[in-house]
């Protein structure tokens, strides 16, 4: 080992990971409690709400742990291979792309499994599902193996030639040996609580980088499996990936600095377990969403509403509160339901006369929002 390591792997102690167990803790409880609140909400959801919820949260959490490394998955192709899986009987859209119905294999073996143990052969599986071809764009790569090239693999950015070096990762020769170490550590399950073990073992999995790429990707998917061993089926709502790439820059940031110097893990730790806080509350918002949007159906059940209107409304509910940006108006009503600009005035017209619909601001500023509380611009201006 070096005199003075610059990366964490190169400690004599590695990989002796440690933490300050107050400070994780209280990011624990909150966490927890946050958790506790969303498992509460799905006790009054029926079957195929909750369905639904999964259907979505695993959708947008395939296209998220693929756009955190710069890949855009097409949303309808990724929605149909989900519903497919699932059974929903809404499994319309184009095919799903062999890597993108690879990503969600091994997503779905993830938390399908979450009670196997983790071994290399499983790992490999993961990695060449994200690869059908052999090829990463246009460079061949080893799939379904660990990487043995001899160059150092490394974490960088920049343009070619100028390229700044974030990381560099145990050198390939050492990622057996460093591999076995840690799915023993995993298997064993000595860490008291699971957040904390996804925490270690996605810190972990990132510092070795034991494959040529899909790294990334397979290191979420072991969070995954252990949220699921967690929670169930349930851990499929709780969209730690999209949180993720809603703070990219910083988990990126939080990832390099836990990799350099001491195997003191406290900070990543206490970051990545916040992090699990914040999509749990974001799940028990879309949770709100979808029991505001059933009390909404059950008050307004003897509403007299066309198949427009009706369509119109699902399209404002789906979006949830401020998601239809701008509100509802006479001309995307008009495109929406491919009717004229006079009908469409006069049925918007319409369900604001029936309590479905609020209207913000008047003449060419006119917006209609859903008539629930916190839906509607609080300001009572007109629209922008």
């Amino acid at each position: 080992m070096p005199d003075n390591p610059r990366y964490v792997w190169q400690q004599p102690d590695w990989p002796q990971w440690h933490y300050d167990t107050a400070r994780v803790n209280d990011a624990l409880a909150k966490a927890r409690r946050a958790q506790g609140v969303v498992e509460g909400q799905l006790a009054v959801l029926g079957f195929e709400q909750r369905l639904a919820l999964t259907a979505e949260a695993w959708s947008q959490e395939a296209m998220a742990t693929a756009a955190i490394e710069g890949e855009r998955l097409d949303l309808a192709s990724v929605r149909s291979s989900v519903a497919r899986r699932l059974g929903t009987g809404q499994a319309v859209g184009p095919a799903a792309p062999r890597h993108v119905e690879g990503l969600l294999d091994a997503m779905d073996d993830a938390v399908s499994r979450c009670q196997d143990a983790l071994t290399h052969e499983r790992l490999y599986a993961w990695q060449a599902a994200l690869f059908p071809t052999g090829y990463s764009g246009m460079t061949r790569i080893a799939v379904g193996s660990y990487r043995t090239h001899a160059e150092p693999m490394q974490i960088v950015s920049g343009r070619i030639g100028r390229e700044a070096v974030h990381y560099e990762a145990p050198p390939s020769a050492r990622v057996p040996h460093e591999m076995a170490r840690l799915i023993d550590w995993f298997n064993l399950g000595t860490e008291p609580d699971t957040l904390v073990r996804a925490a270690l073992a996605h810190l972990w999995f990132e510092t070795i980088h034991p494959f040529e790429d899909g790294n990334g990707r397979v290191g979420r998917v072991l969070v995954d499996l252990l949220l699921a061993r967690d929670s169930g089926e349930v851990s499929r709502l709780f969209r730690t990936s999209q949180r993720l790439l809603e703070r990219r820059s910083d988990y990126y940031a939080e990832l390099e600095k836990a990799q350099h110097g001491s195997l003191d893990a406290t900070d990543w730790v206490c970051w990545f377990v916040a992090q699990m806080q914040a999509a749990c509350e974001a799940a028990s918002q879309v949770v709100n969403d979808t029991l505001a949007t059933s009390r909404f159906w059950l008050e307004h059940r003897d509403k007299a509403l066309n198949e427009r209107q009706r369509k119109v409304m699902n399209v404002l509910l789906n979006a949830g509160p401020g998601g239809f940006e701008g509100g509802m108006s006479t001309r995307k009503y008009e495109s929406l339901t491919s009717t004229s600009r006079a009908t469409a005035s006069r049925e918007l017209i319409d369900l604001q006369a029936q309590g479905l619909l609020a209207q913000v601001g008047g003449g060419r500023s006119t917006r209609y929002y859903v008539n629930l509380p916190g839906w509607a611009p609080g300001d009572g201006q007109p629209a922008s």
